[in-house]
């Protein structure tokens, strides 16, 4: 059964509404934003990769508990007598959406455009020299040398059709950066377990059963997805009942929502940090720092120092985040190998030294710049921004908000754009490596597999082959000795401006349940219905 109800004959049928609609096969899905292209490879993208997960998959998945699961893949290990060597047994009978046959020569095909130039996926594969089809179901990954970990990267790189991708001109991936558009941006073909049949970007998508899928069928046989980027709209249309689940909780509305008849709220933490971060070097052009007679201020630690100082973790978790969150002093999940307690914890916030820093650096008098943050990504994003202005503003660092949606901020950053700006950052392979690889080593050409979200462009070559080193290494232990080492010089140069860590809401009707999932990437696939 399937309805469509506007206005007020929504008020007037909601209590019918949550009722009758236990029974039904349509599920009416609301987040704060959409996808930001259907294009599997062109960005790294939670919003994005959480949609695609539905049409397009992956070698492996991650479950609730972030283990490893076989998705297109049903066995993985490295070749007996080349340790360089990844074997991948695929599932056979898989089919894409138009009829198509799953193969090997589609894992390749896919596998090489994620690692392309133009990719947003390919720092995942930066140590990635060949892949071939041995059969039909079998692929061998040729790595650059010994890579234990190497699987935990492909659970976000989708498998494309190479046929269907030949014939509609998308063999190399969309430059969202760039504003370029290709077929794939609105059309797809995939062998997920829904197929697209509507796509109206930021307003309506939708998205039905695939019958020919190989697993069993979920019990969500439509999905529409709406994103409503106003949170008070949001929750509005689920107290009405014109959608069934709302991904994107205000933390404001929990307990309200918690408490209401036919409403339940599904609560867990995130693998995701949130922070701020800056701009390293030279200025810019065009840039919004001044009173610093051209000086770069986020060069000298002592003010990146007394900015964390002044910035109070526990007032925004209190008042800011109503207690769903988790303040921390280090860009890195406790879900994720390489974190520790020491890099965790933070000094109280002391406005008195943070002052004293910044005249210790010369900014007695302070400085001006603007920050950069999207309003609809993470939880209370802008909200957020908007207390560490008045926080900075308490030490002499006159901010100006510059707030827009993530699908214009994304570009921003990317292209290097901003001197202050506020990102989150999920882990979905579960090691400290995934940070280093995007966030901190150099963005440079001749590593261009590097640093694609080095959005200040700190530049360290030592760490830098450190970072690159972690890909082989095969001891471990001293794997780990590694990873502690890197975060120390991470720490130390203040790199990024670590928030907290962010913890998630999920509202729905109170007949459906959908876990929260660590990645915030729910698949309605594991809906059920009372």
């Amino acid at each position: 059964m399937k309805k469509t109800l506007t206005g007020i004959a929504v008020a007037l049928l909601a209590s019918s509404v949550l009722v009758s609609a236990a029974s039904a096969e349509t599920v009416r899905w609301a987040r704060a934003s959409d996808a930001l292209t259907l294009d599997p490879h062109s960005q790294n993208q939670g919003v994005t990769h959480n949609f695609n997960h539905h049409i397009y998959e992956t070698l492996m998945d991650r479950d609730a508990e972030g283990t490893l699961t076989p998705r297109l893949a049903t066995d993985w290990y490295v070749k007996e007598g080349d340790e360089t060597v990844w074997i991948f047994e695929l599932r056979e009978g898989v089919k894409f959406h138009n009829g198509a046959d799953f193969t090997a020569e589609d894992v390749v095909f896919s596998l090489d455009r994620a690692k392309s130039e133009g990719s947003n996926m390919r720092q995942l594969h930066a140590d990635v020299v060949e892949i071939r089809a041995v059969d039909d179901h079998t692929v061998e990954v040729q790595m650059a040398g010994p890579s234990p970990l190497y699987p935990n990267n492909v659970t976000n790189t989708f498998m494309m059709d190479k046929d269907w991708s030949e014939e509609n001109d998308v063999v190399e991936v969309q430059d969202f950066g760039a504003g370029e558009d290709n077929y794939a941006v609105r059309n797809t073909n995939g062998t997920g377990p829904y197929v697209l049949v509507e796509r109206d970007p930021d307003v309506r998508s939708v998205l039905r059963v695939f019958e020919d899928h190989w697993a069993d069928a979920p019990a969500v046989t439509e999905i529409v997805y709406t994103p409503i980027a106003d949170a008070a709209t949001r929750v509005a249309a689920l107290l009405s009942g014109e959608v069934d689940i709302v991904q994107d909780v205000p933390v404001q509305d929990i307990e309200r929502l918690a408490s209401t008849d036919g409403v339940k709220v599904e609560t867990g933490p995130e693998n995701r940090i949130i922070y701020f971060g800056y701009r390293f070097g030279d200025l810019r052009d065009g840039t919004s720092i001044s009173g610093t007679d051209g000086a770069n201020p986020f060069d000298d630690v002592r003010v990146l120092e007394a900015m964390s100082l002044a910035i109070d973790r526990d007032a925004i978790r209190q008042v800011v985040m109503r207690g769903q969150s988790i303040p921390t002093c280090v860009a890195n999940p406790p879900f994720v190998a390489g974190w520790a307690p020491e890099f965790d914890a933070c000094p109280p916030t002391d406005v008195e030294r943070a002052r004293e820093l910044m005249a210790e650096a010369g900014y007695a008098d302070g400085f001006s710049v603007t920050l950069d943050t999207p309003n609809d990504r993470y939880v209370n994003d802008e909200a957020i921004s908007q207390a560490v202005v008045g926080m900075l503003g308490q030490i002499g660092i006159e901010v100006s908000l510059g707030s827009r949606p993530v699908a214009q901020h994304s570009p921003l950053i990317l292209n290097n754009e901003t001197d202050f700006y506020l990102l989150g950052w999920g882990v979905p392979t579960f090691d400290s490596a995934y940070i280093f690889n995007d966030l901190i080593h150099s963005k440079t050409a001749e590593f261009d597999n590097y640093g694609t979200y080095n959005i200040g462009l700190y530049e360290n070559p030592e760490l830098d082959e450190k970072i690159r080193s972690l890909g082989t290494m095969t001891d471990l232990e001293a794997r780990d000795a590694l990873v502690h080492e890197i975060w120390t010089t991470v720490q130390e140069d203040r790199v990024l401006l670590p928030v907290h860590n962010q913890v998630l809401a999920y509202a729905m009707r109170s007949d459906i349940t959908l876990p929260v999932h660590p990645e915030n990437q729910p698949m309605l696939t594991t809906v059920t219905f009372e």
